[in-house]
C-alpha cells in the first residue's frame, strides 16, 4: 500500500486536478453520479460514505442529493484539495477525511450507503477481504454498498495493452489489478449481503480516459455501451462492473 499511496500522491500532485476537469471526464462523472443515485436510490435522508474519494470530484456531484456525504483517502493531497474544491462549490453537506476504511470506527449514526469508485482493485487480497464485514459494521438495516471497478476479463484491457502499452502504464499504479466480478460477489455473500454485480461500460470510460478532451466521443461511447451491455455473453468482456450490495438484517 505504501508504493499505491507514494503514486496517488503524485497523480494528486497536479496532474489529477487537470486531468479530471476535462470535458469528457466531466460528462462520465456527472453520468456516474446520476446512475449511482438511480441505482441505489440514494436521497435526502442518506448518510453516504465514499471509500477511497481521492479529490472528491464524483463525490460533490452526489452530495446535494443527499444529507451527508463522508469521503475517505489515504492521500493527504487528495483530501486537502477535495476540501478546497468543497468549499469553492459552496458544498457544505460533506466532510473529507484522511485514512483507510480499517481506521473507521462504527458511528453513532450508520451510513445508508456506502460507495467505492475504483477503489477495490487497488487492494490486496488480505485486504479486500475484510471490506464487506468492515462494511456490515458501518451500513444500519437496509444499507448499500456500491463498488464500480476494472473486469479482468475486460475486452478494452487486452486491446490496449496490445496496442497502447506505454499509455497503460501511464494510467496503472504500482499495485492496482482488474478483478474477477464473482469472486468479489462471493465475498459480500460470505458476510450475509444480497449482492449481484453487472456491466456498467464497455468503451466509454476508457475512451474518456484515453481522449478526456472529446465529451462528445464520449457522449456517443456512452449511446454504444447502452446497447453492449445488455448483449448476453458479449457483456462479459466489459471495462468495469458494478456491485450492488445490500445488507439483509
Amino acid at each position: 500500500m505504501e508504493s499505491e499511496l507514494e503514486y496517488h500522491e503524485r497523480l494528486y500532485s497536479g496532474f489529477a486536478q487537470q486531468h479530471f476537469a476535462r470535458p469528457a471526464i466531466r460528462a462520465f462523472r456527472a453520468h456516474l453520479a446520476s446512475h449511482i443515485r438511480r441505482t441505489t436510490g440514494a436521497g435526502p435522508r442518506h448518510r453516504v460514505l465514499s471509500l477511497g474519494c481521492g479529490i472528491g470530484d464524483t463525490e460533490l456531484l452526489l452530495a446535494p442529493y443527499v444529507r451527508e456525504l463522508v469521503g475517505l483517502d489515504l492521500s493527504p493531497t487528495a483530501i486537502r484539495q477535495a476540501r478546497e474544491d468543497a468549499e469553492a462549490a459552496g458544498v457544505r453537506n460533506t466532510r473529507f477525511l484522511e485514512g483507510s476504511p480499517d481506521s473507521i470506527a462504527p458511528p453513532d449514526e450508520p451510513f445508508d450507503l456506502i460507495v467505492a469508485i475504483f477503489f477495490l482493485h487497488h487492494l490486496p487480497d488480505v485486504r479486500l477481504r475484510p471490506v464487506p464485514s468492515m462494511a456490515r459494521k458501518l451500513l444500519g438495516k437496509g444499507g448499500k454498498f456500491y463498488a464500480l471497478d476494472p473486469s479482468r476479463y475486460r475486452l478494452s484491457g487486452a486491446i490496449g495493452s496490445l496496442l497502447l502499452p506505454s499509455l497503460m502504464r501511464k494510467y496503472q499504479s504500482p499495485d492496482e489489478r482488474p478483478l474477477d466480478a464473482k469472486w468479489v460477489v462471493s465475498l459480500f455473500r460470505e458476510s450475509g449481503f444480497e449482492c449481484t454485480a453487472s456491466f456498467y461500460d464497455f468503451i466509454s470510460t476508457p475512451l474518456s480516459g484515453l481522449f478526456p478532451g472529446w465529451r462528445a466521443g464520449y457522449e456517443a461511447a456512452r449511446r454504444v455501451d447502452n446497447l453492449l451491455i445488455r448483449v448476453p455473453l458479449l457483456r462479459l468482456l466489459g471495462s468495469n462492473f458494478e456491485l450492488l450490495a445490500t445488507t439483509n438484517d
